[in-house]
């Protein structure tokens, strides 16, 4: 069978005889006689009697060819098999078609050749049908089942051919999108298969013109081999393409002169791909912004095709507004969390600067970190005053719609010698204003019970600069110590929230403690005493973070010092420092694989371990240090094999972490080992291997981890489980 002509709209009747069209699109009455009014009749009772939607006419005829033709009755005939009219009246109505057709049933039975046959039932089936969208096309196999009304019909099955496409690289774009294809070459009707046909052939247009190819044309239509099979064929005709000739921007001057045009990246001799061009008018509305413009407008570019040179001149208006400087901050709100003076303290930016809107994004993201806000936008107003440098003074105005200020948090989890360990805090952000928080929380677990108050001022007279005061009661019982410990402390900090992960943090502060702890007094004989001890502190934390996330890092390092120099208050001060050191990396392998591996140096120096409290010394093993061993298991030991603590720590760990859609696995290899010397000395040290589980959530990793030590010793685990949240570094 020859191709199929071009797919077209389903067709409707578009002329009658003008004796009907007359009436409706010239709004005049038409006088007909009674042979005309009889085709007419008849005509419009064969529509009645088949049901069916009327083919598409060929062509028009007008009255005048109808009464042209050469009647199938002479004269005398036709009007002898009229209905006899009752008196004179030439005018009178005619009777009814259903009554002459009851009178004429007789004529018609021997006359069979003159008038219409009985229309067959399964014939009037086939009428009823719906009309197939091209004459050439037919599709028996949706004749309706058994002539049951309520019968689903059968798919209508068809195969998808696309051509020409070639070297624009656009067929598998075209495939993506396609209707044709998102079918899976399944429809309900034939008709169904001709619309998606149209709307491919609108796509491939559409995609042409996106690369540049200006001239494409398309084509869709509907093939039907011998055997009934169907096929949709999208013939493509790319053309040439067209690349951006000369460009010229309509724009006032700006400072430093061509800021615009140094804005668009765009080139003589650049294919007018429709991505490329959107995209460097968004630059043009983002870098100006930050060059001091807030208010400009890029207006609806214009090009001109030249067919000769296959060149399209480009043209771009673009109001730039004033250049501008910062001056204030006023804010509007109904409900406002605090006042545009705190703001002032938030900002980064100082009055009479060049405006730059990346600051201005800084402040919003700034204002939405406090999570004092349901709502919250940044906008710049104009003042129509003299700025520095000839600019235009703005102001920043916030409209604020401050949120619930409460929040109960918690986190939960479990490891083998630590047992499950749930927190709960409480938190109202903004009890004293501005960011004044009171913070209430609670820990309970098998091993630790504990309670605490906090009170928090986060922006405390400087950008990112948290002060925290509290108070501390905790429990403690572990293998290594029992410990009732109250403390107070206060502090002053610069640390990362899930906004902003700085790159540099820092706190220090001071604390005190007041401790009663178990001890044991002789590791060969394990006996044990109480012991209260009264301490101070001064710690101090400096942090280096390059990773690319707080919980789920997947490149940089990172790095971490703590020292903390403190010492007992009873009697005379002893002093002695505790100090930490951590280092981790991050290398992605792929896009699934990253390798992690990470390393801790510790220790106390300048006092015994005897006459250190056990709740300060040094420990190792456990879900956060060297996993496959219980926490705090390794190291010095006494005689009843439980971990007494030591004064120095070496760790190291990697892992590889591979991820699939939001699931990810993970194998590892630990090592570990505490020292009772001040010094760590890298030997006698333990393996634990292992592998977990992760799951990916929004807020950052779900984990599970099992894992074993390597020539396990009598007493500990045969393997350990943990469970928690983030990776475990």
């Amino acid at each position: 069978m020859s191709q199929a002509e071009p797919l077209q709209p389903v067709g409707r009747i578009q002329a009658l005889p003008d004796v009907i069209t007359g009436v409706a699109q010239k709004g005049r009455r038409t006088t007909m006689t009674r042979r005309q009014a009889f085709h007419v009749q008849r005509m419009l009772s064969l529509l009645l009697l088949t049901a069916s939607p009327l083919p598409l006419l060929a062509q028009t005829t007008s009255a005048s060819e109808t009464d042209a033709e050469e009647p199938i009755l002479p004269d005398a005939q036709f009007e002898a098999r009229l209905p006899k009219m009752e008196g004179n009246d030439p005018n009178a109505p005619l009777p009814s078609i259903d009554t002459w057709i009851d009178q004429q049933m007789p004529a018609q039975s021997a006359a069979p050749a003159e008038l219409p046959a009985a229309v067959d039932p399964a014939e009037e089936q086939e009428l009823a049908q719906p009309l197939p969208p091209l004459g050439s096309v037919t599709v028996p196999a949706n004749e309706a089942k058994q002539d049951d009304p309520d019968a689903e019909l059968p798919d209508v099955r068809y195969a998808t051919r696309v051509e020409g496409f070639g070297k624009t690289g656009l067929d598998d774009e075209f495939r993506a999108e396609s209707a044709l294809f998102d079918g899976d070459g399944k429809a309900d009707t034939a008709t169904m298969v001709q619309q998606r046909a149209k709307a491919d052939q609108e796509l491939a247009v559409r995609l042409l013109y996106s690369q540049g190819y200006y001239d494409g044309t398309a084509l869709a239509s509907l093939d039907q081999g011998g055997d009934g099979t169907l096929t949709a064929v999208v013939s493509v005709t790319p053309g040439k393409r067209y690349k951006i000739g000369d460009i010229v921007i309509n724009s006032q001057p700006t400072v430093p002169p061509g800021l615009v045009r140094e804005s668009l990246p765009l080139k003589n001799g650049d294919y007018i791909i429709a991505a490329n061009v959107e995209g460097a008018e968004a630059n043009v509305a983002l870098k100006l912004p930050e060059n001091g413009y807030p208010f400009v407008e890029v207006g609806q570019r214009d090009i001109l095709l030249d067919p000769q040179t296959v060149t399209g001149a480009y043209t771009l208006p673009v109001e730039t507004g004033p250049r501008a400087s910062f001056r204030k901050i006023t804010t509007s709100g109904e409900d406002q969390a605090f006042g545009a003076d705190h703001m002032e303290v938030i900002k980064r930016y100082k009055p009479g600067e060049l405006y730059d809107s990346r600051k201005v994004d800084d402040l919003r993201k700034a204002l939405v970190a406090t999570g004092l806000f349901s709502s919250v936008a940044v906008d710049p107003v104009r003042t129509g005053e003299a700025g520095p440098d000839g600019t235009e003074y703005v102001d920043l105005h916030v409209d604020q719609d401050a949120g619930p200020p409460r929040t109960l948090a918690g986190e939960a989890g479990y490891g083998t010698g630590q047992g499950f360990r749930a927190e709960g805090t409480w938190t109202h952000r903004n009890l004293f204003p501005p960011e004044g928080a009171l913070i209430l929380g609670a820990i309970a677990g098998t091993q630790e019970q504990g309670a605490s108050a906090t009170f928090r001022r986060s922006n405390a007279g400087k950008r990112d600069k948290t002060f925290q005061t509290g108070i501390t009661l905790n429990h403690q019982n572990y293998d290594a110590y029992e410990a009732y410990t109250a403390g107070i402390n206060i502090g002053w900090a610069r640390q990362s929230t899930p906004i902003f992960q700085k790159r540099w943090t820092y706190s220090y502060g001071a604390e005190i403690l007041l401790t009663n702890e178990q001890v044991v007094i002789d590791p060969a004989t394990a006996d044990k005493t109480r012991r209260t001890y009264f301490i101070g502190g001064l710690p101090l934390q400096i942090g280096y973070d390059r990773s690319n996330d707080l919980l789920n890092p997947t490149k940089g390092f990172r790095a971490n010092l703590r020292a903390e120099p403190e010492g007992s208050l009873q009697g005379n001060f002893s002093p002695y420092l505790r100090a930490t050191f951590d280092l981790s990396g991050y290398y992605p392998v792929s896009d699934s694989l990253v390798i992690a591996a990470r390393t801790r140096l510790g220790t106390i120096s300048g006092v015994d371990r005897d006459d250190v409290a056990p709740s300060r010394r040094v420990y190792a093993g456990g879900g956060g240090s060297v996993r496959g061993f219980g926490y705090q298991e390794l190291g010095p030991k006494d005689v009843n094999n439980d971990p007494i603590g030591g004064r120095s720590v070496n760790e190291f760990a990697v892992e590889g972490r591979y991820r699939f859609g939001n699931y990810g696995v993970v194998a590892f290899v630990d090592a570990g080992q505490v020292y009772e010397s001040a010094i760590p000395k890298f030997s006698d040290m333990r393996y634990g291997v292992g592998v977990g589980g992760r799951f990916y959530t929004n807020f950052g990793p779900f984990r599970a981890d099992i894992a074993m030590p390597i020539n396990r010793q009598p007493g500990e685990s045969k393997f350990a489980i943990y469970i928690g949240i983030g990776q475990a570094f």
